[in-house]
């Protein structure tokens, strides 16, 4: 386990392949992270596509990468956090297959590295409603982070 951004958790997950494929586990209720069920949805990124950037009011998301390479991009903008107007980036995916939690306030961004789609997973606490979240364009000057094409 390890911790960047006040509040983000990154933890390993469980990745058991065989010649027939690989299990990929996520979240169980019996987790001691476990906090509430609201949604699961899944995120398919085309290569080299970004889908950035969102902060939620109340959510907060789980995500795990279970197929491609994704390129995770947090940005803190809580005024009250010890690590307001930081980045953390991180590479997940099959072979860093990692869950990161991420609390509500912190901007979120992806982006598909590789030749090949990828999948990002959020087990998100609460139901999504487009009130409860806070959007910027990919490219925004609000979040100091630069995209590699």
């Amino acid at each position: 386990m390890a911790e960047l951004l006040d509040g983000v958790v990154i933890r390993r997950l469980t990745h058991i392949a065989d010649s027939r494929g690989a299990l990929l586990g996520m979240m169980r209720s019996s987790d001691p992270w476990f906090e509430r069920f609201g949604e699961i949805y899944f995120s398919k990124i085309e290569a080299g596509r970004i889908k950035a950037w969102r902060r939620h009011r109340l959510v907060t998301s789980n995500l795990a990468a279970p197929y491609g390479v994704v390129r995770l991009v947090l940005y803190d903008e809580r005024a009250d956090s010890p690590t307001y107007r930081e980045l953390q980036v991180l590479l997940i995916g099959e072979q860093n297959y990692v869950l990161v939690t991420v609390p509500p306030g912190i901007w979120t961004g992806w982006q598909c590295v590789g030749t090949t789609a990828a999948l990002l997973a959020n087990c998100a606490t609460e139901p999504h409603t487009d009130a409860e979240v806070e959007r910027e364009e990919w490219d925004s000057p609000r979040i100091p982070y630069q995209w590699s094409q």
